[in-house]
């Protein structure tokens, strides 16, 4: 759930959303599908596909609702107010500041 929103998965992997969209926050992509994993920020959402990528959408005033150049085999995905967290092989990537950020995923001894 976001701040005032909802976004649910269904089994065929395909959303559905409610609640209020001052910020485009229902509107994820036409045609979004293969989704395996879904978080909700504040004011906007995100879609982990089938096959590692992830979709972002509504408020971007952080840059919260642009995915990252580059970003690829994405494990899991969560989503706060402002920011966004990824997850793949090899690093946390950090989304929300109008930076990215990219960190090890495991830290070094």
């Amino acid at each position: 759930a976001g701040g005032s929103h909802n976004l649910a998965l269904k089994p065929e992997g395909t959303l559905v959303a409610w609640g209020n969209s001052y910020y485009d926050q229902l509107n994820f992509p036409a045609g979004l599908s293969n989704v395996t994993a879904i978080a909700a920020g504040a004011f906007h959402g995100l879609a982990l596909k089938q096959d590692g990528n992830v979709v972002a959408w509504g408020a971007n005033d952080y840059a919260m609702a642009t995915v990252p150049d580059g970003l690829s085999d994405v494990a899991a995905i969560a989503a706060g107010d402002y920011f966004n967290l990824a997850w793949n092989a090899t690093e946390l990537s950090w989304r929300g500041d109008t930076t990215t950020m990219a960190k090890p995923r495991f830290p070094s001894a």
